[in-house]
């Protein structure tokens, strides 16, 4: 349980409950067993993703010696022999497996639409860490989060629908955006020893100095999605409540501009962050679903 990072795992539920949301108040009826194991599901996917990442990542994560603990750096569970590199890729994979199998019933259960979102989504999960691909090593591992946690939220809304709606692709995007800036700030920490193993992420090949401007830039995206969405009524005003954590985010913002070289600092940054997209989907997920 340990090795699969679950402190992260919190992200997925919100996104689950984002597109239950929007399923319900759209007018459809939640099936309680669908709905769980929707979310059950999709846990095991970010599970297995976050584990086959230590496993590509078994080379790099020694380097990242100034890793920020439990936030940055990974579990560590092979370099410190709690479980070797082939148990930790047998449980990573083990978990994609159950989570494709699941994902099979519920797209009997639902209609073909989901095999689509949940092939996208194991192919991310895959493709983040796993060479040749490698996309958060090239650069892309942003828009890798925001794809996969938009399916996240539109593959929740779907098994409840059972059909594509362009409303959880609407609602999920600001929230995708915020999730996609905690994978950005966790970046600051381990820049040193991903530049030296090779890892070329967004931080690594702007610099630190360059780079802590995307961190405000993705939360200025993010909250002008969702305000202005709400302000022309494509989604409910109600939604736009979800906004009021952007003063987590700046705040964030503001000590990762005074802290991006002395990334030892960023601590409390990182668990704004957190606290910022965990808030953000729980509010805009109960907008959704009362409004």
């Amino acid at each position: 349980m340990a090795a699969t990072r679950p402190a992260f795992l919190g992200v997925t539920l919100a996104a689950c409950l984002v597109g239950l949301g929007a399923a319900h108040g759209s007018g459809v009826a939640l099936d309680p067993f669908t709905a769980v194991l929707s979310v059950l599901l999709a846990l095991f996917a970010h599970a297995g993703g976050n584990v086959i990442n230590d496993f590509h990542d078994r080379d790099a994560d020694p380097l990242n010696r100034k890793r920020l603990f439990p936030y940055t750096g990974g579990s560590r569970f092979i370099q410190n022999g709690v479980l070797n590199a082939r148990q930790i890729a047998a449980l990573g994979y083990g978990l994609l497996c159950v989570s494709m199998i699941g994902g099979l019933w519920l797209t009997w259960a639902s209609g073909p639409g989901l095999l689509v979102i949940g092939a996208a989504g194991l192919l991310l999960a895959w493709a983040y860490s796993a060479p040749p691909l490698y996309l958060v090593g090239r650069g892309l591992g942003e828009l890798c989060i925001v794809a996969a946690w938009l399916l996240v939220v539109a593959g929740t809304d779907y098994v409840q629908r059972g059909a594509f709606s362009a409303l959880p692709f609407t609602a999920g995007l600001s929230y995708a955006l915020l999730v996609a800036n905690l994978l950005y700030i966790n970046q600051f920490p381990d820049h040193q020893g991903d530049a030296a193993a090779g890892k070329r992420t967004l931080v690594v090949r702007l610099g630190p100095q360059t780079a802590k401007w995307g961190y405000l830039l993705i939360a200025l995206v993010a909250y002008g999605w969702l305000v202005g969405m709400s302000g022309t009524d494509v989604l409910p005003q109600k939604s736009g409540a979800a906004a009021i954590t952007l003063v987590l985010s700046f705040s964030a913002a503001r000590e990762l501009l005074e802290h991006a070289g002395t990334p030892a600092e960023l601590g409390p940054a990182i668990r704004r962050t957190i606290a910022a997209a965990l808030l953000h989907g729980l509010i805009l997920a109960g907008a959704l679903a009362f409004a």
